[in-house]
């Protein structure tokens, strides 16, 4: 597909996305989703290290560097920082309920959020090129006085995502600039920007999640999940 693949090279190209294993971030996550289920700093600078490959992703430095924390599609830990285990979730695939207005209420459901996001934030959109993906190049859409193209992306159930399917934005330089999803019974707009260079990656730094309405547009206010990535490393 043309504009997959314009989006893919630009974003350091598939050759490249394939000779690496791994990711090391170092980032903030908040937002009212947070604040509201009584976590407003716990994901606050805080060191992401992750599989590029599978679903798996370690916190180190959350609750204030006092503990660490591991997501895997079939188990979530926290561990103290001299590595005891402290509590553990297996087969934690039924996280998401949009009947549940206290998701993030616990720390294990919590680091499930962030596992999930920052893994498909951070390998979007090299996923949207596995055979198991089915894409499709919807017509563009103006976006300010901008126009940028899309593509709506059917996940396989296997995959641990917010949602099924997802709608992503791409401005004039194939860097995706938004993503559109059903989150928690709401439909939420994740808008990405300031792209750097990280070990030849094209990483989108600062990544804003809104409310959005049924007639596309975007409310300005609560900001739902708030990432800003400080540095990152690939290997």
């Amino acid at each position: 597909m043309a504009l997959l693949d314009d989006v893919i090279d630009a974003t350091g190209g598939m050759s490249r996305w394939n000779s690496l294993s791994r990711f090391t971030l170092h980032l903030s996550v908040g937002g009212t989703l947070f604040s509201s289920a009584g976590h407003p700093r716990e994901f606050k600078d805080v060191i992401a290290e992750g599989s590029t490959r599978t679903q798996s992703v370690r916190f180190t430095g959350i609750t204030g560097g006092e503990q660490s924390g591991s997501f895997q599609p079939d188990a979530i830990t926290i561990e103290s920082v001299d590595g005891e285990v402290l509590q553990t979730w297996s087969n934690p695939n039924l996280a998401f309920s949009d009947t549940d207005s206290h998701v993030l209420a616990d720390e294990l459901h919590l680091i499930f959020f962030c596992g999930v996001a920052i893994w498909n934030y951070l390998t979007t959109p090299f996923l949207l090129a596995r055979p198991d993906v089915a894409v499709e190049e919807l017509s563009p859409l103006q976006e300010g006085s901008e126009t940028w193209r899309r593509l709506r992306a059917q996940f396989p159930p296997n995959l641990v995502t917010f949602a099924g399917e997802q709608i992503f934005y791409f401005d004039d330089k194939a860097l995706q600039r938004r993503s559109d999803h059903d989150l928690f019974g709401m439909k939420v707009a994740h808008y990405s920007w300031a792209h750097e260079i990280f070990g030849g990656i094209v990483v989108p730094t600062l990544r804003r999640s809104q409310l959005r309405q049924p007639d596309g547009t975007v409310n300005a206010k609560p900001i739902l999940i708030d990432v800003e990535i400080f540095d990152a490393s690939f290997d």
